[in-house]
């Protein structure tokens, strides 16, 4: 009986080892083939990759210093080129033999010299003053345009304003700014066609008032007033050269809207938006001649709206500036004739 027991368990065993293979081994779920996508192909830069350096005021705010820095990385990452950024520029940096394009903005780091020390280098001077494009140093200045941005201020103060009440202060005698408040005018004009009112006025909007040339700064908030008590004006334009931080933060305490082209650090009561020169979009357009070698330009920057307080020009009344905005540079309105 015992020996029938063994050999039966010799038997069991040998059935065993014939059907599940090797004790050790341990199943596990059958290996799929995988796809592996190829990795995007990136920029990797070399000591010969050509540079451009961006130089920009330590103090800058820090919304606008990424703004600009952002900018010019793009524009050097879509152009093969290495991006550093500087707070001043020296002979030493011009030495590397890579460098081919500089953007300067304000205080300027001294490109009127550097420039020429470097000809392989194209300059970019963005709102420098007193410097004139030649060589290989490109000039961005403030736009000089004036009517582009009374026309805008027309065209939105009389969107805004009830009964089209706005009105313009310009200073006297001044023939550019005679130009602007006939477009002025002409902007009114394009929102409003013939502007019918439903109250019957003596007054005709929109309404001037001229400061003399020899008139005390500290006095232009009278003749404000004037547009303001007693001419019922709802939205205002001062012009320019009349705008300073003191004129703008009392109209702003007198309950009507403001337009204009430089918004004060402090924002004033009643500022609807800026109109003001695109430097980024300047920058952009200018990038091209830059890394083709092409300088000694003057660029000319667009207008662009910045400053918007939502409450008064709402989203869709933006929309609508800004395609009247686009048209005007685009040449399709001319701010002479509406």
């Amino acid at each position: 009986m015992r020996v029938k027991n063994f050999f039966f368990m010799i038997l069991i065993v040998v059935i065993l080892s014939a059907c599940g293979g090797s004790a050790t081994e341990i199943a596990g779920p059958t290996a799929v083939p995988t796809h592996t996508p190829v990795p995007t192909a990136t920029m990797i830069p070399t000591p010969s990759t050509p540079l451009a350096i961006l130089v920009l005021p330590a103090d800058m705010d820090k919304t606008t210093s990424d703004l600009y820095q952002k900018t010019v990385y793009d524009l050097a990452q879509q152009s093969g080129f290495r991006f550093q950024v500087r707070n001043t520029l020296t002979p030493v940096d011009l030495a590397d033999p890579t460098l081919k394009v500089v953007i300067a903005l304000p205080p300027d780091p001294g490109v009127a010299t550097l420039a020429p020390s470097a000809p392989d280098v194209q300059f970019l001077a963005v709102n420098i003053p007193d410097l004139a494009a030649g060589g290989n140093l490109s000039v961005l200045a403030g736009d000089s345009q004036v009517e582009l941005p009374a026309f805008m201020a027309g065209y939105v103060g009389a969107m805004l304003s009830d009964e089209y009440h706005i009105g313009m202060v310009i200073p006297q005698g001044d023939l550019d700014a005679q130009r602007a408040a006939v477009a002025f005018k002409n902007g009114m004009a394009y929102y409003c066609g013939l502007c019918k009112t439903f109250y019957i006025s003596e007054i005709v909007y929109p309404t001037y008032v001229e400061v003399p040339p020899d008139e005390d700064p500290a006095r232009y908030g009278g003749y404000a007033n004037v547009l303001i008590n007693d001419r019922k004006v709802y939205a205002l334009y001062i012009y320019p050269t009349l705008a300073n931080a003191d004129l703008l933060s009392y109209i702003g305490t007198q309950g009507v809207m403001l337009i204009g082209t430089s918004m004060p650090e402090t924002r004033p009561g009643g500022w609807v938006m800026t109109i003001r020169p695109d430097t980024i979009k300047a920058i952009q357009t200018a990038w091209p001649s830059l890394i083709a070698g092409q300088g000694g330009i003057n660029v000319q920057s667009p207008l662009g709206i910045a400053d918007v307080d939502p409450s008064l020009l709402t989203p869709g009344k933006l929309r609508l500036a800004q395609e009247t905005l686009e048209s005007l540079l685009a040449g399709r309105i001319l701010t002479g004739n509406p």
